[in-house]
């Protein structure tokens, strides 16, 4: 949350690192120099430290002047704190990934699709009422088919109101009768997730609707799609459509094409000594 005490450190900090800069690279005014992502870090230290009495007075009027005869500057600073943040964010989301490994690739509860035994894992994250999700996910069934190694891990991720709560614990008690991939695919190219509709779907595939209905209302039914929603949650994973391939994270739709190559980059990659070593080892 932004506050008004974050917003002016946040300020200081940007003129104090235009500051340092200019020190530390001996320029004066009417001079514009490089700003890099080593450049920002270099100065970190220096940013945390804060304002110090008047001198944040006397630099915020040196800076005033250097950048009304520099204005670019400004938009070099952004640009290489941002990149310092993208770079930050990137080895969070690594680091959390080798340490949710277990939990994202091999939870007990969550169904499998394509090959339970395949050398390339996609999990995917969805909402049966998610319009990009009934475009895109139907995309993964063709491409077990074409692609028999592949490994679909099932996150029931509903985000979208009560149908959907009601469409996610309808599938996984579908999946106690062996039956959730059915159901699955059956639900995602239906208009409606209503009663009606699950009871229709379960008519269709053969499956006993009473104990649909019973499974439906299990505590751990509900326990098991919060905990989706919390892992979700860790990793920063906030709509649908989402997708997980190796240690990559692709936040919504992904097209056939792009789906198949980043499948063949894991499986190069899992191959690769090094990486097969580490993959093994975070298991």
């Amino acid at each position: 949350m932004v506050t008004e005490r974050n917003f002016s450190t946040s300020v200081f900090a940007f003129l104090l690192l235009l500051l340092s800069l200019m020190g530390l690279n001996g320029i004066t005014i009417g001079q514009s120099p490089r700003l890099t992502e080593a450049s920002v870090r270099d100065v970190t230290p220096a940013i945390a430290s804060g304002p110090q009495g008047s001198e944040k007075e006397r630099i915020e009027g040196i800076i005033r002047e250097y950048l009304l005869k520099n204005p670019s500057i400004i938009r070099e600073a952004m640009q290489a704190l941002q990149a310092q943040e993208a770079r930050e964010r990137a080895e969070r989301s690594a680091n959390l990934m080798k340490e949710l490994r277990k939990e994202i690739l091999f939870d007990a509860d969550s169904p499998i699709g394509g090959n339970a035994t395949g050398d390339v894992s996609i999990v995917v994250f969805f909402d049966y009422n998610c319009g990009y999700c009934k475009t895109t996910l139907p995309q993964l069934q063709a491409l077990t088919q074409r692609d028999p190694l592949v490994r679909i891990v099932f996150k029931e991720f509903p985000i979208l109101g009560p149908q959907s709560w009601l469409a996610a614990r309808a599938a996984l008690a579908a999946s106690r009768q062996g039956k959730y991939v059915e159901f699955h695919n059956a639900l995602m190219t239906s208009v409606r997730t209503d009663e009606d509709t699950i009871k229709s779907i379960s008519n269709t595939l053969g499956i006993d609707y009473s104990k649909l209905q019973k499974d439906m209302s299990d505590p751990q039914i509900n326990e098991q799609i919060t905990r989706n929603q919390r892992l979700a949650g860790s990793l920063d994973i906030n709509g649908t459509p989402a997708y997980i391939i190796g240690d990559q994270i692709f936040p919504g739709a992904i097209d056939a094409e792009s789906l198949t190559r980043f499948v063949t980059i894991e499986r190069k990659n899992s191959k690769d000594p090094i990486a097969a070593k580490s993959a093994v080892g975070n298991r």
